[in-house]
């Protein structure tokens, strides 16, 4: 029975924002018992030292990746950084089954990835067998996966809103203006001075303008939808909270079409699915909607341009936009519910 499976499981990268979340939904999933926690710069400390909100659980010590027994774990979720995590994940078990929160296994074309991240990929025959992570739009896929590369943040909250509209025909590919916010916690815990308190607080401030590497990645997914290559527009921007993500998303509509039938189109796509939510019109999603939590809210709007719409479109970006679309990920793997270890609400105020 799914409802009594204890799933072994184990975190690479336990010490980032990232792994620290995955550890915050996985230590109350009715599933999941957390075997193996890796974070090589603070190996051997326990994990209420790093991180004190963990007081309250049982969790096992911190240690080095070299040196942790994988072969005690069913599943491993990894939160390391692009790069890193490629040369780790090559080495573990082959019976794993591997949930990577990188951007390390979702481009689909090495050399796209060579030439958005700098580097040649160590693990390019894994490419192949990974599966893009977006679940509400790859949901079998996913279930049949060793390997699921979660999207990143950024391109979860923007193609959540923009797939079922190109892959309808409601919208031009080719002119699509994505205008993204994330808290901080996007830029990861190493310290950065731009990311200092004093630095980025009272203030906001776009970054990787015209450069960000999520840009291919989304249009990867877009141009999947649409049967074409596509480019988007994409500036990205940082704002000075803790977490949350909105982004504003322009388009061009197809002749003949109205801002209330993408609004459908989208209503109609995730109406199966638990975690998205779209508006009523003239409802306004906001960041504060679902902070916390693993939804994401979907609003559309008519542009006052002629022929134009506006979508929006918020998620937490720790946990949607990262651990929690994870766990999503690895409940379809092991057969479980969707929902196992997720419906918490948003936290208010």
């Amino acid at each position: 029975m799914a409802g009594s499976k204890r799933i072994r499981i184990g975190v690479l990268g336990a010490s980032g924002y990232t792994g620290a979340d995955l550890i915050r939904l996985a230590a109350r999933h009715p599933n999941m018992e957390l075997v193996v926690l890796a974070a090589s710069s603070h190996a051997g400390k326990p994990l209420a030292e790093v991180f004190p909100h963990f007081t309250f659980i049982d969790a096992p010590a911190l240690v080095k990746a070299e040196s942790a027994d994988w072969n005690s774990c069913d599943a491993v979720f990894s939160g390391l950084p692009h790069g890193t995590a490629q040369d780790l994940i090559r080495e573990l078990p082959r019976d794993l089954k591997i949930v990577d929160m990188s951007a390390d296994f979702r481009l689909r074309d090495v050399g796209v990835y060579h030439k958005t991240y700098g580097r040649e990929h160590a693990a390019a025959d894994l490419l192949g067998e990974a599966v893009y992570g977006l679940t509400e739009h790859y949901a079998e896929e996913i279930a049949g996966a060793r390997l699921v590369a979660c999207p990143g943040c950024y391109p979860t909250a923007s193609l959540l809103a923009l797939i079922p509209v190109v892959a309808n025909k409601l919208v031009d590919p080719a002119d699509i203006i994505i205008d993204a916010k994330s808290g901080i916690t996007g830029a990861g815990r190493s310290l950065k001075q731009n990311i200092l308190f004093s630095e980025a607080g009272e203030g906001l401030s776009p970054y990787s303008v015209g450069t960000h590497r999520h840009a291919p990645e989304i249009e990867q997914e877009i141009g999947r939808a649409a049967g074409r290559d596509v480019f988007v527009n994409f500036t990205p921007h940082l704002i000075p909270m803790s977490r949350g993500e909105l982004v504003t998303c322009y388009v061009r509509l197809a002749e003949g079409v109205k801002p209330d039938d993408l609004r459908d189109a989208l209503s109609f796509a995730y109406q199966p699915r638990p975690f998205v939510k779209v508006a009523e019109k003239g409802v306004i999603p906001a960041t504060q909607n679902v902070r916390g939590s693993n939804y994401c809210q979907i609003g559309v709007f008519a542009d006052r341009l002629p022929g134009r719409a506006i979508i929006i479109s918020v998620l937490d970006n720790l946990v949607k936009g990262s651990a929690g679309q994870a766990i999503q990920n690895f409940n379809l793997m092991f057969g479980l519910p969707e929902t196992a270890g997720l419906e918490q609400l948003a936290l208010f105020p």
